[in-house]
């Protein structure tokens, strides 16, 4: 019976505008995979809203345990598509960890990451903090603040550890971002040694997401790197304090991709495009209207088949407030973006930031010319696919043109020094300037051999 009615709403769309028209699928039942994440909202809300039936999709969607699994699942097959952090389709396709060609058609949105201590650490990092005029820290606030923290603990003899999600994640990157700008050394990787923590003044090290409050209340790290609702989760229980969220530290800062594999793209090219509508069609539900639908999206990611945290944790960032010390609650209207700002563009100026942190922290091992970067972001980012997807939207009278770039090379405008912490602006297509610019990190020919930097 369900499939009867799908067939005649299906039909109807055929001749009625504001309706989506099915395209020839190759391919009609699909498993994506996402990992319990407030920004795994768009894969929700695709199938709640039914945005995926009205493109003739029978999805499944299954919460994986960590983002190895999910990786190796869209690898192997067993997984059609995911929710994927950033670099992994490029650190995939580049051959760092394992090897395969994962392209994006579809980013997943902008921001909605934060950094946070413990509750101890917070206290021990408050006196060097600047307050406003009711006493409350003035944000941004720079990891200059625990620099002589950590100074304390080296000169005590102890490690100085702190989480993040995953080697090429997100979390990784900024956290990496936000010490380095502060003054303090996050460690190097090298082809003999992953750990990430040669020559480092605080030790990273993976936590999965869900794990982060409370391994951080056992006092195995004393603050990590990940994204909603965990940073307010740990202010909810009382065990610590976020710091800063990636909105201050870079501002609009791209985020989470949609991964698939380049052979699915290619056996399946109508499937893809109708994946792409149907997320593109998410996106926009979560932000119209000055995200006036972001309290049903709450209800819906708090059930357990997706986040599964309570929804007054969710509705603490997605609703446009973030909470730093309890009771200090304020507005940061764009801590979650899904569709504004281009957000859904998968652009190569993102791709080629993502090369250009693996690069300055040794994943990528050998100096890259300007070109290879290009060529690299050009093999894994799509937006052709995206364009295409937009563009049946347009003419199915489910989008306005006037949203999307059309006219775009793929690059965004440099980023300017005033929306990134440290104060150095990001051009994506001078990659090479880019990392000579940043005072801590590999640049021009050099390399980690050993425990130490050559060249």
């Amino acid at each position: 019976m369900k499939t009867l009615i799908f067939g005649l709403a299906a039909s109807t769309a055929l001749v009625t505008p504001g309706f989506a028209q099915m395209l020839d699928l190759e391919k009609d039942e699909l498993t994506f995979g996402f990992i319990k994440l407030t920004d795994m909202a768009p894969l929700a809300v695709a199938y709640e809203q039914g945005y995926f039936l009205d493109e003739g999709l029978f999805v499944t969607l299954e919460a994986q345990a960590n983002w190895k699994v999910l990786l190796d699942g869209v690898i192997g097959g067993q997984l059609d598509g995911a929710h994927m952090l950033a670099g992994q389709p490029l650190a995939a396709t580049i051959g760092f960890g394992t090897e395969a060609h994962i392209i994006t058609p579809f980013s997943m949105d902008l921001n909605g990451n934060g950094i946070t201590v413990s509750n101890e650490i917070w206290e021990q990092m408050k006196p060097n903090i600047p307050a406003d005029a009711e006493g409350k820290p003035i944000h941004p606030i720079s990891a200059e603040a625990l620099a002589p923290v950590v100074e304390s603990y080296k000169n005590d003899g102890k490690p100085f550890n702190m989480g993040m999600v995953f080697p090429v994640s997100t979390h990784n990157y900024e956290i990496r971002y936000w010490l380095a700008a502060g003054g303090l050394h996050p460690g190097y990787y090298s082809q003999e040694n992953i750990s990430g923590q040669i020559g480092a003044d605080v030790l990273l090290s993976v936590t999965p997401p869900p794990q982060m409050p409370a391994t951080l209340e056992a006092g195995t790290i004393y603050g990590y790197s990940v994204g909603e609702p965990w940073n307010q989760q740990a202010v909810f229980k009382g065990i610590g304090v976020p710091v800063i969220t990636d909105y201050e530290l870079w501002k609009n800062n791209p985020e989470k991709v949609f991964g698939i594999t380049a052979e699915f793209a290619e056996d399946y090219p109508n499937t893809t495009l109708a994946v792409t509508k149907a997320l593109i069609r998410a996106a926009q539900w979560l932000d119209e209207n000055d995200n006036a639908n972001r309290m049903e999206a709450v209800e819906m990611l708090s059930r357990p088949e997706y986040v599964g945290a309570d929804a007054e944790v969710i509705a603490a960032s997605m609703t446009g407030t973030f909470e730093y010390e309890k009771g200090d609650k304020r507005d940061v209207p764009d801590f979650n973006v899904f569709f504004r700002y281009n957000a859904t563009y998968p652009f190569y100026s993102d791709a080629v930031w993502y090369l250009t942190q693996m690069r300055r922290w040794g994943q990528i091992a050998e100096p890259k010319s300007d070109s290879w970067y290009d060529e690299v972001a050009r093999s894994v980012y799509k937006p052709d696919i995206y364009l295409e997807a937009a563009r049946l939207l347009v003419d199915e009278g489910l989008a306005d043109a006037a949203d999307f770039p059309w006219d775009s090379d793929g690059y965004k405008a440099p980023t300017p020094a005033e929306d990134i912490i440290d104060g150095i602006a990001y051009d994506g297509k001078a990659p090479n300037a880019y990392l000579d610019s940043l005072p801590i990190g590999l640049k021009g020919e050099q390399t980690v051999v050993g425990t130490e930097v050559k060249g």
